[in-house]
């Protein structure tokens, strides 16, 4: 939803009901990963997207259905091979979409939610996708029936909303709620939660258990860009369209300007070691360096750093002597053959690429595919999954993105 959350809040602001459609479940393969929104409004204006565009159509007669009856539904889209151009999935997967009306000033929850995401807030919203019967917000004797729907804002010092509005019954599992996303938003994981009414963790779903996708909104992972060269102009605008915060940084003034970076969001002009250790508490696993001066006076003090660093990926420019070099001298600076190995370098994929935008993508092909576990390979030349994300701990180490309830990425 973060996608759309500018557009959502200007409805929010208008007074304006809408619906939002959000994948909170992926089995096999499918295009869009849980946490991908759709929305509609009362007019029917559509922004967002859930499937690139398989399912869309029915998604968005849902949402119609949602805005008039002004209930909540969860819905599955997969493929059918008995009716071929039946709704559904071509690509064989299976989506589990929550849909759920939206009236501004009705919801604690949403109305905050909207508004902390779109100001780049960091927040999770904890929605039940599954549990007793009933409708959102209604209570039954235990004051838990009826949770379909129902969401909480969780931040890192409070919370909006509540399970159940006023039923004493709700508090122990709304406590557990609040405490499980607050940790999950600390550790950037969106996934599944599943906790029995009396808020206890559960380990799979069943009678007597809630079950909540929570939604863990971080600002924009960031991307650092060392060397203002004319790779580094293309480098930070596919950084940009892979939705990096870019920061371009060069020591020379009259290189690192704004006008020759226009898709940077900041140029700075400094010594890429001294800034490095200026941002060390905004730098998180997420994080991607592109050392691109090659230059040993400044990427070999800044890859001492960098490679002792918890980010996601480090790479440098250069070619394999230079590479040898710098490495040599790495090593005489006391950085271990583990720390080495982190190093990205040459950096980028095999592409064959020469000039800075066929570069540019190689660099940026082989970050997504540090991030997702990617064998570099043409797709027809393997029969296995499309999508296969490294699971946590596996291989680089880097968290990763999923509906299983792992956390989000680069």
């Amino acid at each position: 939803m973060q996608d759309i959350a500018e557009q959502l809040l200007a409805w929010h602001a208008s007074g304006r009901r809408f619906a939002v459609a959000t994948v909170v479940g992926v089995t096999g393969s499918a295009p869009r990963e849980p946490g991908a929104a759709l929305a509609v409004d009362a007019d029917g204006e559509v922004v967002g997207s859930i499937s690139g565009g398989c399912v869309e159509g029915a998604v968005y007669e849902l949402c119609r259905a949602a805005l008039a009856s002004g209930e909540t539904v969860l819905e599955r889209f997969g493929y059918s091979d008995e009716e071929a151009f039946a709704v559904g999935l071509t690509c064989g997967g299976v989506l589990e979409v929550l849909v759920r009306p939206v009236v501004p000033g009705a919801d604690p929850a949403l109305d905050a939610g909207v508004a902390l995401i779109a100001a780049g807030t960091p927040v999770a919203l904890a929605r039940v996708v599954a549990g007793p019967a009933g409708n959102a917000g209604s209570t039954g004797s235990a004051g838990t029936a009826g949770l379909l729907g129902a969401a909480v804002a969780v931040t890192a010092d409070g919370h909006h909303g509540a399970l159940s509005p006023g039923a004493a019954g709700a508090a122990p599992l709304e406590r557990a709620v609040v405490a499980e996303a607050r940790a999950m938003l600390d550790a950037g994981r969106t996934g599944r939660l599943v906790l029995g009414l009396d808020g206890r963790p559960c380990d799979r779903r069943g009678r007597g258990t809630v079950t909540l996708f929570v939604e863990s909104y971080v600002p924009a992972p960031r991307m650092l860009v060392f060397g203002a060269v004319d790779f580094a102009a293309a480098v930070a605008r596919i950084g940009r369209f892979l939705g990096y915060r870019v920061t371009v940084c060069d020591a020379r003034p009259v290189f690192a300007t704004a006008r020759r970076f226009p898709d940077a969001d900041e140029v700075v002009v400094d010594w890429p070691h001294r800034y490095l250790d200026s941002q060390l508490d905004r730098l998180d696993g997420r994080t991607v360096l592109c050392v691109l001066t090659h230059d040993t006076r400044f990427d070999v003090p800044l890859l001492e750093r960098a490679l002792r660093l918890p980010v996601g990926y480090v790479g440098a420019m250069g070619s394999r002597r230079t590479h040898r070099e710098r490495a040599a001298r790495l090593r005489a600076a006391g950085l271990t053959e583990a720390e080495l190995a982190r190093l990205h370098s040459p950096i980028g994929l095999d592409l064959g690429a020469r000039t800075p935008e066929e570069t540019a993508v190689s660099v940026a092909a082989e970050i997504v595919a540090h991030r997702r576990g990617g064998g570099c390979l043409p797709l027809g030349a393997g029969n296995g999954p499309i999508h296969h994300d490294v699971p946590r701990g596996a291989g680089h180490g880097l968290p990763t993105v999923a509906d299983r309830a792992q956390p989000t990425t680069l």
